[in-house]
C-alpha cells in the first residue's frame, strides 16, 4: 500500500484542501513509526495505511481518514495525545484517543464472552461509539486490516481474535448496516475457527462456479429483457454469496434433512432503480416472469431495519426448477446498504448531514439509556448478546405501531418492550386474531395484542425458566429480575422488622429502630430492615452491638470524675454515694440507665424506659450514669412460657447451667395441663450474655416463649421481695 493510493481514493471525494489534512497526517506517521515493524516483517506505518485506505473506500471524511493514520501513535510511540491535538485539532485528537481506548478492549476469551471485566469494556465501546460513531468506524477498518494479517499470530492468537471478531465486530457491523465489512470479517473469522468448514464450502462453491455464473447470465439477459419491454431503466447484477452466510445456510438446512443444492439464494439477482415506486414495478416485472416461492418475500422498504437497510427480497422459481433470490432497492438504499451509517459521513462540501443519521442510531441511544438500568456488567452483556447482535423480527400493535424485537421473541417480549407494567399484568396474547401460548415466537408481520389483567398482578417466577422460552430478550428478563426483586425487598423489610421488635421484646429493651439503623451505620432505616430480614446482619450482633455502644459510652465518658461503686455504676459530676440496681426493672449493662438520688439510700439505678422513671415528677433528682468497667454480676428475670411435662425445670435450669450461669430464684406460676409461667433470676454480666442464655432456653422441648421482665409478680408459695426505694420514695 502506497500513500498515492489512498490519496487517489480519497481526492475522488474530497477537495483539496481536506486531502491535504490526510497527507499531512501520513507524513506525521511515517516520522513517528520510523524503524518500527509488524510481526510480518512489513512497516509498522502499512497498517494506519490501510485502515485509511479501507475508509476512504467507504467514503469516510478527512478527519476519520487522518485519525486512522495517527491511531497507534500513543500505544506504539508513547506520544501525548496533547502533542497530536496541537498539531491536527481536538476532533482527530478526540478520535483518535477513542480507538486508542477500543485497541485495549479484548472482549473473547477461550471462544466465548462471559467475563464482568469484558462486560465492561464493551459497554465502554458502545458508549464511546455513541459520543462519536466514527471511532467505531476506525475500529473496524483496523480489525478488517489484522484480521487480512493474522497469519502472521500464533495459533492461540487467531483464535483469539477471530472468535472476538466473529461474536462483536462483524454483529456490530451488521447492526451500522455496513455490508462492506461484515462479510469480509464474518468470512475472515470462519477461515480460521473452521478451516475444513472453511476448504469444504469453498470447494462446493468453486465446483458450481461456471454452472451458477451461466445461470446467472441467462437469468439476467431474460429479466432485462422484460424491464426493457416495459421501459423501466434498471442495473441487475449477480449478488455474491460470502462463505460463512453459505455455512449457516448449510447448518439451518441440514437439521431440516435438506442439503447444499437446496440452498435457493446460492443463486441471487440484485435490481437497483431510481425511485421507490419503480421498485415495486420491479417486484411486479419479476413476479410475472418466474413464478414466486410461497413465504420468501420480505418488503424492508415499508418496514427498514433498525440498522436503516431497506429492500424487496423475494424469491422465485427460475429457469424450471432452480430457484433464485432477488433483491431490489433504489440507487440510495443500496449505498446505505453497503455502507450502512457510514454512508452520513460521505463528505459533502456545503451539506448537512443526513436528518435521518441520528434517528438511524437510535438503537444505539436506546442501549445506552437501558445499561442504567441493567443491575450489572453481566447483565448488560446479556443485553448485547441476545437484543442487539442478532436479526430483528418486526411486529405490530393493534393500533400498527411497529415494534422491532430479537428473532426468536415472544409475546411476553413484545409486553415489556410496549410497557413494564404491561409485562407485569400480562395473561395471555392473541397474535394475528387467535390466542397464542406466551412462548409463541413471533414471526415478522404479527400483530399481537396483549391480555392484561386488570388487578394489579406480577410476573411469574416460570418466565425466567430458560427451558420453557417464555422471555428471550434481556430486556424482559431484567424488569422481571427487578421485580422479584422489589417483591423480596419488601418482605425483607417485613422479616426484619418482625426480628428486631422481637428482640427488642424479649430483651426488653425499648428503642427506635432509627436508633439502632445508625448504631450499625445506615442512615436508610429500611435498608436496615432488609439486612436484617436477609440475615445481613443477625439478632445476635444486634444485640452485641447494644452491649458495645454502652461499653464505648464507658470509656469516652468525658470531663467529670465519676464516682465507681460497687455496683458497676459510674455517677457522674458526683463523690463517693452508695448505688443499688433497682429491683422494679433489674438493669444491665448494655441497658441505657438513669440514677435517682433517694432520701436515704444514695442513688438507685433505673432503666430510663422504666416506668418508674418516666412518670416521676421530681425530675430534678434524676442524675446521668454509666456503667463502669469491671466484672460486675447483675441480677435479671426471665419469664419462661412453656407446655407443663415432666422434667422442663430440669432441662430449663440445666441449659443455664452449661452457660455458667448462677440461677438465684425460680418461681412458677399456672400448671395442671395448662402453660406454665416459670420466673428466673440469673446473675449475668451484661446483655449479649442473656440473649445467648434467652436463646437457649427457646430451643428447650415446650418452651413457647422467653423474655426478660422487670420485677416479678407473686408466684404459688412466694411473697413479693422487698424494694430499694424506688423514684417517689423515702
Amino acid at each position: 500500500m502506497e500513500i498515492a493510493q489512498l490519496l487517489e481514493k480519497a481526492r475522488g471525494y474530497l477537495p483539496p484542501e481536506k486531502t491535504a489534512v490526510v497527507e499531512e497526517a501520513y507524513r506525521f506517521a511515517a516520522e513517528k513509526h520510523a524503524g518500527q515493524v509488524r510481526l510480518s516483517g512489513e512497516p509498522f506505518l502499512e497498517h494506519p495505511l490501510a485502515t485509511a485506505y479501507i475508509l476512504a473506500e467507504l467514503q469516510l471524511d478527512a478527519s476519520s481518514l487522518a485519525a486512522a493514520l495517527l491511531h497507534d501513535i500513543p500505544e506504539e510511540t508513547g506520544l501525548p495525545l496533547a502533542v497530536i491535538a496541537g498539531k491536527f485539532g481536538q476532533e482527530i485528537a478526540r478520535l483518535v484517543d477513542g480507538v486508542t481506548k477500543m485497541g485495549r478492549v479484548s472482549l473473547a476469551t477461550s471462544g466465548t464472552i462471559t467475563s464482568v471485566s469484558q462486560a465492561e469494556n464493551l459497554r465502554k465501546m458502545l458508549v464511546a461509539m455513541a459520543e462519536d460513531v466514527r471511532v467505531v468506524f476506525i475500529k473496524l477498518a483496523d480489525r478488517l486490516h489484522n484480521m487480512r494479517t493474522l497469519k502472521h499470530l500464533p495459533r492461540e492468537r487467531q483464535l483469539q481474535n477471530a472468535q472476538e471478531t466473529l461474536d462483536i465486530y462483524a454483529p456490530l457491523a451488521h447492526r451500522l448496516g455496513i455490508w462492506e465489512l461484515k462479510w469480509q470479517l464474518e468470512d475472515l473469522s470462519f477461515q480460521y475457527l473452521k478451516p475444513e468448514e472453511y476448504s469444504r464450502i469453498s470447494r462446493l462453491v468453486d465446483t458450481k462456479r461456471t454452472e451458477r455464473e451461466a445461470f446467472i447470465a441467462r437469468a439476467i439477459e431474460l429479466l432485462r429483457a422484460e424491464f426493457v419491454r416495459a421501459g423501466l431503466p434498471a442495473e441487475i447484477s449477480g449478488r455474491p454469496k460470502h462463505l460463512y452466510s453459505i455455512y449457516q445456510k448449510m447448518q439451518k438446512y441440514a437439521a431440516m434433512g435438506r442439503d447444499f443444492g437446496d440452498i435457493y439464494d446460492l443463486y441471487a439477482l440484485r435490481v437497483i432503480v431510481e425511485t421507490q415506486e419503480e421498485c415495486y414495478t420491479a417486484l411486479g416485472i419479476v413476479h410475472n416472469l418466474w413464478h414466486p416461492l410461497p413465504n420468501t418475500f420480505d418488503d424492508y422498504i415499508s418496514n427498514p431495519k433498525p440498522n436503516g437497510y431497506q429492500s424487496l427480497h423475494t424469491a422465485v422459481m427460475c429457469l424450471g426448477t432452480t430457484p433464485l433470490e432477488v433483491q431490489i432497492r433504489t440507487r440510495e438504499m443500496h449505498r446505505v446498504a453497503e455502507y450502512g451509517v457510514a454512508a452520513h459521513w460521505r463528505y459533502k462540501e456545503g451539506e448537512k448531514r443526513d436528518i435521518k443519521f441520528e434517528e438511524r442510531l437510535a438503537w444505539l441511544r436506546q442501549i445506552i439509556e437501558w445499561h442504567r438500568e441493567l443491575s450489572g456488567a453481566e447483565e448488560f452483556l446479556e443485553s448485547v448478546k441476545t437484543d442487539i447482535f442478532i436479526d430483528q423480527v418486526f411486529v405490530f400493535t393493534p393500533t400498527g405501531e411497529i415494534k422491532d424485537l430479537p428473532r426468536g421473541a415472544t409475546p411476553l417480549d413484545f409486553a415489556y418492550r410496549v410497557h413494564t407494567e404491561l409485562g407485569h399484568r400480562c395473561v395471555g396474547a392473541r397474535v394475528n386474531g387467535k390466542l397464542e401460548p406466551l412462548n409463541y415466537e413471533l414471526k415478522n408481520g404479527d400483530v399481537v395484542e396483549i391480555i392484561a389483567a386488570k388487578n394489579p398482578r406480577g410476573p411469574s417466577l416460570d418466565w425466567l425458566n430458560p427451558s420453557l422460552g417464555y422471555v428471550r430478550t434481556s430486556h424482559a428478563r431484567e424488569k422481571i429480575r427487578q421485580w422479584f426483586k422489589k417483591q423480596e425487598r419488601a418482605e425483607n423489610v417485613e422479616r426484619g422488622r418482625q426480628i428486631i421488635d422481637k428482640e427488642l421484646k424479649r430483651l426488653g429493651i425499648q428503642l427506635e429502630r432509627q436508633v439502632l439503623a445508625e448504631l450499625f451505620g445506615y442512615a436508610n432505616l429500611e435498608d436496615f430492615l432488609v439486612a436484617v430480614g436477609n440475615g445481613t446482619i443477625t439478632a445476635h450482633q444486634v444485640v452485641l452491638r447494644l452491649a458495645a455502644q454502652e461499653e464505648k459510652a464507658a470509656e469516652v465518658t468525658g470531663t467529670a470524675h465519676p464516682a465507681v461503686t460497687s455496683s458497676g455504676v459510674q455517677v457522674l459530676g458526683v463523690g463517693d454515694l452508695m448505688t443499688s440496681l433497682a429491683r422494679c426493672c433489674h438493669p444491665v449493662p448494655g441497658d441505657r440507665i438513669i440514677g435517682f438520688i433517694t432520701r436515704s439510700r444514695g442513688v438507685t439505678i433505673h432503666r430510663t424506659d422504666c416506668q418508674n422513671v418516666i412518670n416521676e415528677d421530681e425530675k430534678e433528682r434524676l442524675i446521668p450514669v454509666e456503667w463502669g468497667q469491671g466484672d460486675h454480676l447483675y441480677p435479671a428475670r426471665v419469664q419462661v412460657e412453656a407446655w407443663d411435662r415432666v422434667g422442663l425445670m430440669r432441662d430449663i435450669t440445666a441449659m443455664v447451667a452449661e452457660e455458667k450461669v448462677n440461677i438465684t430464684s425460680v418461681s412458677l406460676s399456672g400448671g395442671n395441663g395448662q402453660p406454665v409461667s416459670i420466673f428466673l433470676t440469673m446473675e449475668i454480666t451484661g446483655l449479649a450474655q442473656l440473649s445467648q442464655i434467652l436463646k437457649k432456653i427457646e430451643s428447650v422441648r415446650g418452651v413457647i416463649s422467653v423474655s426478660r421482665v422487670g420485677s416479678e409478680p407473686q408466684a404459688r408459695g412466694t411473697s413479693p421481695p422487698s424494694s430499694p426505694a424506688a423514684p417517689g420514695t423515702g
